[in-house]
């Protein structure tokens, strides 16, 4: 019996399910201190959405072309080289843990000023930030699994949370009395808006992260050719429309100077919203919500990316020792107690979300940059598979060439206003693009 293939309306969801996280809780008050104006901090949301978009159909078409298995690694090793495949696997790994620190550390904002009052410090924040990883690696640790019906309950909160956000709008008596012009843009030069709307943009792209998931839709869609882009445009417009009415209601409710400004309680944008809805409770509430649903969120990536290094060792990728099982357990124990370290390391050396966010984004741009652009080697090697039913996007090669050039705009962005994490972003990437050549040569002498 043939399993039965995603309709219009299940790829809709899987693409809204994979992209809203937690970002959006926090990434509107980062994008609004990159921006000189409102049209700025709308703008870096619209394009962020068009961006997701380009990038969604560019790597569902990825995956019609090339089956993938073990992460990206084969797609890599087939389109440019196998130094690359492992040297990128390895800084998506990298990346995937910043962005586990980052959002553990939303999470850690909002429950912090219940722990600590406005005594809340960034390194009491990373502190709790570490707390809840190390408390998730202990329960994965122990083969303890959450069900299915639990995420699902806390995908409601989340859900549930940004609607509340976005009523806000309709009640006018709890609006900022004052608020700068969405259009005025006066004032400002060119260079220094674009500069600004490049930084805004790096938030954003947090924000919409998720959709390179379509690269496993390939052959599971009814009908692809109409369903697949069809599917990925409602999703990725739904979300759209849930992410900018939330950033219109912290604009409209908490005003933009001082959606800029540290707020003197360290409320976290959500949290002052709820308060001002209602009262004190809705902070307390909304506060721990949050954290809860931030939880699943890291205890979803600590069980899934330790079984992507399982499969890159399996591939002879990594060293054996990383597909080591306690098979009682069913727990993969040396390569989830790589993951949960390297997020510990990197909270260690950058505890504040900005920190984070730009070393997570520039890497990212290394890798979404390189992955998307693998498009235009696969479409000339698998010219035998045009008209056989694949998926194939129409405005090819525009789609992915915005996708690739967005991503390298926002990663020189990054090297320009933090040099610091693009240096590091650059030797993560060598000392791995290196170790594989190293690994090359000890295992031709041990043969």
């Amino acid at each position: 019996m043939k399993p039965t293939k995603l309709s219009l309306f299940d790829i809709t969801m899987i693409v809204i399910g994979l992209v809203i996280g937690m970002g959006i809780f926090r990434t509107s008050k980062d994008a609004a201190i990159a921006s000189l104006t409102p049209a700025i901090f709308f703008l870096a949301w619209i394009v962020g959405g068009f961006v997701a978009f380009c990038g969604a159909l560019t790597y569902a078409e990825i995956g019609s072309r090339f089956p993938v298995t073990g992460g990206y690694y084969k797609i890599f090793a087939y389109a440019y080289h196998p130094s690359i495949g492992f040297a990128i696997n390895c800084i998506i790994l990298i990346s995937n843990a910043s962005s586990l620190a980052g959002v553990a550390l939303i999470g850690s904002e909002y429950i912090s000023p219940l722990l600590f009052g406005t005594s809340a410090t960034d390194f009491a924040e990373s502190m709790v930030a570490m707390g809840a990883i190390i408390l998730f690696y202990g329960v994965n640790l122990m083969g303890l699994r959450m069900s299915s019906k639990t995420q699902n309950i806390l995908m409601i909160i989340k859900i549930g949370m940004l609607l509340v956000l976005i009523a806000a709008i309709f009640f006018p008596q709890i609006h900022a009395p004052s608020n700068v012009s969405i259009l005025d843009t006066s004032g400002f030069e060119t260079g220094a808006l674009l500069l600004s709307f490049g930084v805004a943009l790096k938030a954003t792209s947090f924000t919409y992260g998720g959709y390179q998931q379509t690269i496993n839709f390939g052959e599971e869609v009814q009908n692809p050719q109409k369903n697949i882009p069809r599917g990925i445009f409602i999703g990725i417009l739904v979300i759209v429309c849930l992410y900018f009415a939330v950033s219109y209601s912290y604009y409209k409710v908490i005003g933009f100077e001082a959606l800029k400004m540290d707020d003197p309680a360290n409320r976290g944008i959500a949290s002052i919203i709820a308060e001002k809805m209602f009262g004190l409770p809705g902070r307390y509430v909304s506060s721990v919500l949050l954290f809860v649903a931030v939880l699943a969120y890291v205890n979803v990536l600590l069980l899934s990316n330790p079984r992507v290094m399982y499969a890159m060792s399996d591939d002879g990728i990594l060293p054996a020792v990383f597909k080591k099982k306690d098979e009682r357990k069913d727990v993969l124990t040396v390569s989830l107690t790589v993951f949960a370290a390297i997020c510990i390391v990197v909270l260690f050396f950058a505890n504040t979300f900005e920190q984070i966010l730009s070393f997570t984004i520039f890497l990212d741009s290394i890798g979404m940059a390189t992955s998307a652009a693998t498009i235009f080697v696969l479409r000339k090697r698998t010219r035998h598979l045009n008209g056989t039913g694949i998926y194939s996007m129409k405005l090819y090669p525009l789609l992915p060439l915005i996708f690739v050039c967005t991503y390298v705009f926002v990663g020189t962005i990054i090297a320009i206003t933090n040099p610091e994490y693009a240096l590091i972003g650059i030797s993560v990437f060598l000392f791995f693009l290196a170790l594989y050549f190293v690994a090359r040569q000890l295992t031709k002498k041990k043969v």
